[in-house]
């Protein structure tokens, strides 16, 4: 249905083919709904929606902001949102709302569809029993689409995905199960830096900087620290009604909003505004390259050429903080 970029010929371009072609189910990532939530409301106002019929989400969490702008003025709040959480691992979605069924709440990935059974694990690798709880996510029961193997290395899969805890499918994602029994995905495992013996999640630190009225899109990585041992780095893009503020003031809202959403020790030791951050085609921040720009590791980024906007990557590494 559409290939290329949501921002050519300009930013209505999902919205023009959504009115020619009367979609009733648009489907996209939460970077490309934060892209372009930082637009002009214009590019989509001019256009009839009115024949969508559903909404959804995919990819990574939805931050609180660019839901209900998807749902505003998107939807016009008509159309439920679907918050689907699942991999290409998994082979099909896993947990979402059903639309017109399950009520919905913003950032929530809502309940596992029939026959799938998620468990939130701890540390010690026993289950979190209840509601109100966090952990690691795992599904313990097979279901039909599940990826059988890896080609040509089996014991790469069996490790990656059942090595972590007995007879259960690692998800690599963290999950908060809520007080009604509705799961909110909040990042990977492994987005979780660890900030003078804390351990910090990238996910709720971003959810509070997008906050911000000024800003469109985050995304924190850690680099070295002679005293934390890792200190936290913020890319951030700004909203076309953010780029005349003064930088400094900017900075210092946003670390404040940090420390009343967190805690002052989740503060940005550093924050570099940015036209962008670099992206997969499928919309997926690539938080590899950042924490490599971040610590200075630059002499092996690996291929960019086939990011969605590489040239993002060198204005980065131009502009980077010392």
């Amino acid at each position: 249905m559409f290939e290329g970029v949501p921002s050519y010929p300009d930013f209505s371009r999902f919205w023009q083919i959504v009115e020619k072609h009367k979609v009733t189910q648009f489907y996209t990532a939460p970077t490309a709904i934060r892209a372009l939530a930082k637009q002009h409301i214009d590019f989509v106002n001019k256009h009839d929606l009115s024949s969508l019929k559903v909404l959804g989400t995919v990819g990574e969490p939805i931050n609180e902001e660019a839901w209900h702008w998807y749902n505003d003025n998107v939807g016009k709040q008509n159309s439920p949102i679907v918050d689907t959480w699942w991999q290409t691992e998994t082979g099909g979605i896993m947990i979402s709302p059903i639309p017109y069924s399950t009520p919905t709440i913003p950032t929530f990935a809502t309940l596992p569809l029939p026959g799938i059974q998620p468990a939130l694990m701890d540390e010690n690798a026993q289950e979190i029993k209840g509601n109100q709880v966090e952990g690691r996510l795992c599904i313990k029961f097979p279901w039909p689409s599940i990826a059988r193997t890896i080609y040509g290395n089996h014991d790469r899969y069996r490790d990656t995905y059942f090595s972590a805890y007995k007879n259960m499918y690692f998800t690599g994602d963290g999950a908060r199960r809520d007080a009604v029994g509705y799961y909110r995905i909040t990042g990977r495992v492994d987005d979780v830096i660890i900030v003078s013996g804390h351990n910090l999640g990238t996910a709720p630190i971003e959810d509070a900087i997008n906050e911000h009225p000024a800003v469109a899109e985050s995304a924190i990585v850690g680099f070295p620290h002679d005293v934390k041992g890792n200190a936290l780095y913020g890319y951030i893009t700004l909203k076309e009604t953010g780029e005349d503020r003064n930088q400094d003031n900017l900075r210092k809202e946003i670390n404040q909003l940090i420390t009343d959403r967190i805690g002052p020790i989740a503060k940005l030791d550093k924050i570099q505004f940015t036209n962008g951050l670099p992206k997969t085609r499928s919309g997926k921040i690539m938080r590899r390259i950042l924490r490599k720009i971040a610590s200075n590791d630059t002499a092996n980024l690996g291929d960019t050429s086939t990011l969605l906007n590489p040239e993002t990557v060198q204005e980065i590494m131009d502009n980077k903080l010392v």
